[in-house]
């Protein structure tokens, strides 16, 4: 029997592989300016006490922008280093050099922020409308705000000295998740496959109804025999979660997420209320694909399997670029011109190799051009993912090259707008021209889209809810407890159609996400206001897109609301929520109907 293994790094193609040479050519030029950082934070603290002169302020300001320039520089590239292979021991190395030095980097300016409250709001707001400062003067807008919550010098230097600390349960399960975890090989047709996130992704879609419970039960079984683990491991996250949150004096976790973002509660009441309403749809779709797949015992393992599945949808990398970049042409000329140089410019890490980071990502670092990790595998799913990580970069893109540096990297908030407005247009322009199984297969996947972006998001954000709230209540988080927990989610979310699966109240331990806390519903925020601004980008063009473009650029230059309003979307409004699920539930009506 044939056993079919992921490639070493080395056989794959460099033309499919990102060129991280257009960060540092070599990493003897990373050693180079991590000792030229290293050497900038050891003076650092000479502008301590000094801060009331605004001569000696700003110099201290240019100081911190060019020492987190190098910085994130040297983060990003090591990072990125370590992820495309895990296994390799030296680029782990200068990945936690790097994390040491933005936590050195971090205790050092620690002065900065108590210093800086203690100016009257006078000086403050003298100071965010001085032409000299015009960088920095979300700075001194963010003080204004954050007094409240700002302690004092030496409170803040201990809780600096803590971050180092603070990232372990995500460094923990990173490790676990990418390196450690291991999975029984399943057989396809008679050869045995390895079991990786790569191949899961696949299997799990597969026609064999026994190939998909085989994988499902082999990835879920290898999280269940580690269930302890994970659990105390995410407990500590928690834990830390909500130690940060009383520091700062917020009455939950999720406030102080929500306090960090500029958001405010009534948009994750508005998504939460919606969706949940929303899941009377969600159920007749369940009940229909187990209807329409001949299924009495629809199961976890056939969420994914194609309503019509002798559709051809085999998209080859170069098949799926080129298809990509036909439909955002829609945007016009220069969005396109742009996001096509990423194909040939490396930008994008294409193929899954051994050792390399799951799933999917973008990132970069001003001054450079953004990067995209891709795990491509040939499925409809996989140019959805393209067209997703390249929204995300062509964001980064303009946002980089419009905004200074101190201004140009947007909130998480609106981070999953822009890659989703692409997965949206993408859609939509395969629907135009589709028809018959084509049709149908395609409005199978929209509101698959729907279901995995979300509701799944808005699920896992429950989740991550009552788990944080389970902390600040005192309520132990064993894993029976959040395995009860998460089995609870699942039934409401999916309702009767599913049947009861063990397994699936472990699907939690997997999620990767959640060592971010409360970023997934960002994800389902995002799609919403995808619908949106897709919709009318399809309606009237390159006339809205400059509306658009305004969103894009705009960095983090206002509150993330505001920057969504510049393209006509109000989060703190029901409509976008109700626009949505309306989408959602139409979409499906337009299923059954045939």
């Amino acid at each position: 029997m044939r056993k079919i293994m992921a490639k070493e790094r080395k056989q794959i193609k460099d033309c499919y592989k990102w060129k991280l040479e257009d960060i540092f050519a070599t990493d003897e030029e990373w050693e180079k300016e991590f000792a030229l950082a290293k050497e900038g934070l050891v003076t650092f603290g000479q502008y301590a006490g000094k801060l009331a002169d605004d001569d000696v302020l700003l110099e201290c300001l240019k100081k911190e922008s060019e020492l987190e320039h190098y910085i994130l520089r040297l983060y990003v590239y090591s990072y990125m280093r370590y992820f495309q292979d895990t296994r390799v021991g030296f680029y782990q190395g200068l990945s936690n050099r790097a994390e040491q030095l933005a936590a050195q980097a971090g205790i050092v300016s620690s002065f900065m922020e108590p210093e800086l409250s203690e100016f009257s709001d006078e000086k403050l707001k003298r100071l965010e409308n001085d032409p000299r400062f015009e960088n920095w003067s979300l700075v001194f807008k963010d003080i204004l705000k954050d007094k409240a919550i700002i302690l004092s010098k030496a409170e803040e230097k201990i809780i600096s000295e803590f971050s180092l600390t603070s990232e372990v349960p995500h460094t923990v399960f990173t490790m676990f998740d990418n390196a450690d975890v291991k999975f029984k090989p399943v057989v396809v047709n008679g050869k045995e496959v390895e079991i990786t996130h790569g191949t899961y992704s696949s299997l799990i879609m597969h026609p064999d109804r026994e190939v998909r419970k085989a994988a499902f039960e082999s990835m879920f079984n290898a999280f269940k025999d580690h269930i302890n683990f994970i659990s105390a491991n995410y407990d500590g996250l928690c834990k830390k979660d909500w130690v940060y949150a009383k520091i700062r004096k917020f009455n939950t976790c999720l406030d102080a997420a929500l306090y960090k973002e500029d958001v405010p509660a009534i948009v994750y009441e508005n998504l939460i209320n919606a969706v949940n309403k929303g899941t009377k749809t969600l159920h007749k779709y369940m009940k229909y694909k187990a209807e329409t797949l001949g299924l009495k015992d629809y199961n976890m393992w056939d969420m994914y399997v194609p309503l019509i599945p002798s559709v051809d949808v085999k998209y080859p990398y170069e098949k799926a670029s080129k298809i990509v970049q036909d439909a955002i042409k829609i945007m016009g000329k220069e969005y396109s011109d742009i996001f096509n140089s990423a194909f040939k410019d490396g930008w994008i890490d294409v193929y899954e190799n051994k050792g390399k980071r799951s799933g999917a990502y973008s990132w970069g670092c001003y001054g450079t051009h953004p990067y995209v990790h891709l795990n491509h595998n040939d499925k409809l799913d996989d140019m959805f993912t393209l067209a997703h990580e390249m929204g995300h970069a062509m964001h980064t893109y303009y946002s980089n090259t419009t905004q200074c540096e101190e201004k140009a990297e947007y909130k998480i908030f609106v981070a999953e707008i822009a890659s989703t407005v692409n997965e949206v247009i993408l859609l939509k322009y395969l629907l135009k021209d589709a028809k018959g199984d084509m049709r149908k297969y395609l409005l199978n996947h929209y509101l698959d889209m729907f279901k995995g972006t979300i509701f799944r998001q808005t699920q896992f954000a429950e989740f991550e809810e009552i788990a944080h709230k389970g902390v600040e209540q005192g309520i132990p988080l064993t894993a029976d407890y959040l395995s009860n927990e998460y089995e609870k989610l699942n039934k409401k979310y999916y309702g009767p159609a599913v049947n009861k699966n063990d397994l699936i109240r472990y699907e939690w331990a997997r999620i990767p996400h959640f060592y971010t806390s409360f970023y997934v519903y960002k994800y389902a925020t995002g799609l919403t206001s995808a619908i949106t601004i897709a919709n009318n980008i399809i309606k009237y063009g390159e006339k809205y897109f400059a509306k658009y473009k305004k969103f894009l650029s705009a960095g983090h230059s206002l509150p993330p609301l505001e920057i969504l309003k510049l393209a006509d979307v109000d989060l703190t409004s029901e409509e976008p929520f109700k626009r949505a699920m309306k989408e959602f539930s139409d979409t499906f009506n337009e299923l059954v109907k045939g």
